[in-house]
């Protein structure tokens, strides 16, 4: 039984890369003549062109009798035709392809192992980045010109890797060269017309903020280019709007075009798709110098230079030098349980208000006027202002108790507010909200986020503008971590005669996704905790990309997944082999966690040929439970496979009564025709299935009385 399944399964991934034109994936699995016809019948010449010189037969026969040169004919697909006619007339025999006698090509083509690839989308805004110079020597942009030059530059597009490797639905993608075993394939998404970011408005958010959530199942990661202008206010505003995140967004410009001569676009654009394609950074960052800055910290500080962003008040969450190196202890994770969403309708009656030595009465009041609804007061050094003044702090108090919320921050570039000084304390008392290390882009769009939640009470949205919402600010906390947490690698440490920091670091990083991955086979929590307060990150990733919250969904350890999702482990993440933990969910059948990982924003990510292949199987098979798991994930179950044929299709040819029930209980129509123009109650009727026809005819008898 497992080895007919195995077989079945290897059927199924085989099918698909024919129908698809996938070569790596043809490469991987030799099977038997079904995919040639598979191959013809979708008509993917170059699949067709590998698998006859691949010794694969055209002379087999399927269910109705029909060859692949039938199929061919049938579908007057000439050069299939000619092509396999040239073989015919070559005499190459059936012997070939004998079980015992593999071709040389072939079994060399089996010990192929394809790249794993991750895909990027690059939502291009504008900025100086992807602008050219015109004849008077002024930067201008243009559009259409980003694309075109891109694929001109082997750094950004591997055009022989493109040409061998790609499918007919990957035309419109770039390529980059591989790092480290891996491709990251990006899409360039150009908005039209191309915006100066100085022009960028709240709408324009929203649009980017719409663009990210139509496409967030479709990609591994996004990256948006932008101008340096605003970029900070953008991320900013990206980070709040982007609710519940799991996967990364990095923003990126240039202070020079990308292909002028000297440019800092080609290393900020190229670090932004490794880092977008390779890395699961849940946050909105911003990538500039080699560093990978949290997008709600960062500021421009240098009009003139390459090191234009800076995060003063803390480091970079990445810098990439000869080695990447990524401060996961340092990275923000939501602990919701809840699906990605965007929230566009942001508050824009809010202001930056700078105070400044002399400012008069009148100015403050007018500035608090309605209908402004909040305001960011920026004040000297640790949040001070004017104590000596009470009509100032009155005019504060005043519109404070009406409902305007004003948020203190510093006017230096690095520091917090603290009411340790009189000043300081007098602004408190008059209702003024301490704003902490908050920058002034963060503490403005995060200002415009809250007063637009317009199902939070007022003393509510003041609560919220307290709290680290996204990572914006600091927040001071006592955490009492016992030296045992340590001792296992402390205990390794010494054995191997380790010394420095650096090597313990090392030691760690290699051992604790392993150990994760143990504890999160034997569900526990107890170790996994252990391991996070002394540093582990639990998005780590063990040999073959797997994370604890792959094993666990896997294994059905129901408690560690909700665990492991409460401490921000995003269910985004895929393994070596493309796996999500939703799909290691649905293999093992597990509908409590299938459940759980939806509620959080799961995406099934296998293909629709694929998961119809993989459906007809288990209808084929009666396993109800699969069919129920793919059901809970959020599949469709009428898809159709590459004969047009949906899972009651198969159920009903294969006599599966079960099956068939099922199915039509869950909505699947016995009217959709095959590539044959049969449905599913053709097919019974031609089997002569009384009880199949029977149920049929029964739900279409419910179907129009309910109508």
């Amino acid at each position: 039984m497992a080895s007919q399944l195995y077989r079945m399964q290897l059927q199924v991934f085989s099918f698909s890369a024919a129908a698809y034109g996938d070569l790596e994936t043809l490469q991987a699995y030799t099977t038997a003549g079904a995919n040639l016809m598979n191959a013809v019948d979708t008509e993917s010449e170059r699949s067709v062109h590998f698998l006859l010189h691949s010794g694969v037969s055209w002379m087999f026969e399927d269910l109705f009798g029909n060859t692949a040169l039938d199929c061919a004919r049938k579908r007057k697909v000439n050069d299939n035709i000619a092509m396999i006619e040239r073989l015919v007339t070559a005499d190459m025999t059936e012997t070939r392809i004998c079980e015992n006698q593999i071709p040389p090509k072939r079994r060399k083509l089996m010990t192929y192992e394809p790249e794993p690839r991750s895909t990027v989308l690059v939502i291009y805004t504008g900025g100086t980045i992807g602008m050219e110079t015109n004849d008077e020597g002024v930067y201008e942009t243009k559009e259409n010109f980003l694309v075109s030059k891109l694929k001109t530059l082997p750094l950004f597009h591997d055009e022989e890797y493109a040409v061998a490797h790609f499918a007919a639905d990957e035309k419109d993608f770039l390529v980059l060269p591989h790092q480290n075993g891996r491709r990251v394939m990006y899409k360039i998404m150009e908005y039209k017309p191309l915006l100066d970011s100085s022009n960028m408005m709240e709408n324009d958010w929203g649009k980017i903020a719409s663009d990210l959530f139509e496409h967030y199942d479709h990609y591994d990661g996004f990256v948006v280019l932008h101008g340096t202008d605003t970029m900070a206010y953008t991320a900013s505003a990206l980070s709040f709007m982007c609710e519940n995140l799991g996967k990364t967004i990095i923003l990126t410009g240039s202070q020079i075009p990308i292909f002028e001569v000297r440019s800092d676009g080609r290393d900020n654009f190229l670090s932004s798709l490794i880092m977008a394609g390779l890395y699961n950074i849940p946050e909105v960052l911003v990538c500039f110098d080699n560093k990978i800055l949290r997008g709600n910290r960062s500021i421009k500080n240098d009009a003139g230079s390459f090191s234009a962003f800076i995060s003063p008040n803390i480091p970079p969450i990445a810098t990439l030098e000869i080695r990447i190196n990524v401060d996961w202890a340092a990275v923000f994770r939501t602990t919701k349980t809840e699906k990605f969403r965007v929230h566009k309708n942001m508050c824009l009656n809010v202001g930056l208000l700078r105070i400044f030595p002399g400012i008069t009465l009148q100015t403050v009041k007018a500035f608090l006027q309605p209908p402004m609804q909040g305001v960011v007061l920026q004040t000297y050094g640790a949040g001070n202002a004017p104590d000596d003044r009470p009509d100032f702090l009155k005019v504060l108090k005043e519109a404070s108790d009406i409902g305007v919320v004003i948020i203190n921050i510093t006017q230096c570039t690095k520091g917090c507010v603290m009411t340790s000084y009189a000043t300081g304390k007098a602004l408190n008392d008059a209702g003024v909200i301490c704003g902490g290390d908050m920058t002034p882009e963060a503490a403005l769009t995060k200002l415009s986020y809250v007063l637009s939640k317009e199902t939070w009470s007022m003393e509510e949205k003041r609560k919220f503008m307290k709290r680290n919402l996204r990572g914006e600010m600091t927040v001071v906390a006592k955490e009492d971590i016992s030296i045992l947490d340590f001792e296992l690698i402390e205990s390794v440490a010494q054995e191997l005669r380790l010394s420095s920091t650096e090597e313990k670091k090392k030691l760690q990083d290699a051992l604790y996704p392993s150990l994760m991955c143990a504890a999160a086979k034997t569900g526990d929590n107890d170790a996994l905790e252990i391991l996070r307060r002394s540093g582990g990150n639990l998005s780590s990733h063990n040999y073959d990309g797997r994370t604890a919250l792959h094993v666990a969904s896997k294994e059905g350890h129901v408690p560690t997944v909700k665990y492991l999702l409460q401490q921000g482990v995003s269910v985004h993440l895929k393994d070596c082999n493309g796996i999500t933990p939703l799909h290691d969910a649905v293999m093992g059948k597990h509908q409590d966690i299938i459940t759980l990982l939806v509620q959080t924003g799961a995406k099934l990510t296998i293909k629709p040929i694929v998961l119809s292949l993989e459906l007809c199987c288990a209808a084929a098979s009666e396993d109800i439970e699969t069919l129920q798991a793919y059901r809970d994930a959020g599949a469709n179950l009428s898809v159709c496979d590459y004969d047009k044929r949906t899972a009651l299709h198969v159920a009903v040819d294969s006599g599966c009564k079960r099956s068939v029930h099922f199915l039509l209980d869950n909505g699947v129509s016995w009217k959709m025709e095959d590539i044959s123009g049969n449905t599913a109650l053709d097919c019974a009727k031609k089997r002569n299935a009384t009880e199949i026809i029977e149920m049929i005819e029964q739900k279409e008898r419910q179907l129009k009385n309910s109508i």
